[in-house]
């Protein structure tokens, strides 16, 4: 699984492009090229987030230098047990929370909750006003794929289509 984020472009509910940050970026600023008043929204497949894009004018390319590794520290809080449980695991605390995280992360049900909640936030900003919406979310929680496309038969095309996608319900 690539860390690199798959975004999808959305000019309201019509799917413009799909692809890496820096594609769907040329995307969306050919289309305010083509329509200054364009409703434009990207998000992330993975997360249903969305993202914003840097659509500023890009400064000549400098040479590229040596990458950060990007390491960034964080405060986790558990309680004592837990951290001599850490402290006794090979490799220290850092690499058993990986290997939990990772573990987690390949677990189904879990790639099937994120699937839903990411479907969701993207179907609560692209389809919040339209027709089934209610009904829509609670098959989709419910995860009655009948259901739900019963809900969303009227809706744009490619919302629906996406939708299904990130469900793996096409």
């Amino acid at each position: 699984m690539s860390d690199e984020p798959i975004l999808t472009l959305f000019d309201s509910h019509r799917r413009v492009t799909s692809g890496s940050v820096e594609a769907v970026t040329k995307a969306a600023l050919a289309a305010l090229e083509r329509d200054p008043n364009a409703r434009l929204l990207a998000f992330d497949d993975r997360t249903g987030r969305q993202t914003d894009l840097d659509l500023r004018p890009r400064p000549p390319a400098r040479k590229a230098g040596r990458p950060k590794l990007g390491v960034v520290s964080k405060e986790v809080t558990l309680l004592p047990r837990h951290w001599d449980w850490l402290a006794e695991q090979p490799g220290g605390a850092s690499v058993a929370l990986r290997k939990l995280i990772e573990a987690a992360r390949r677990d189904p049900a879990e790639a099937r909750r994120t699937a839903v909640e990411a479907a969701y936030r993207v179907m609560s900003v692209l389809a919040g006003d339209l027709a089934g919406f209610e009904e829509a979310s609670r098959t989709l929680f419910a995860d009655d794929r009948e259901g739900f496309l019963a809900n969303t038969t009227d809706w744009p095309s490619d919302l629906r289509s996406h939708l299904l996608t990130m469900l793996g319900w096409t």
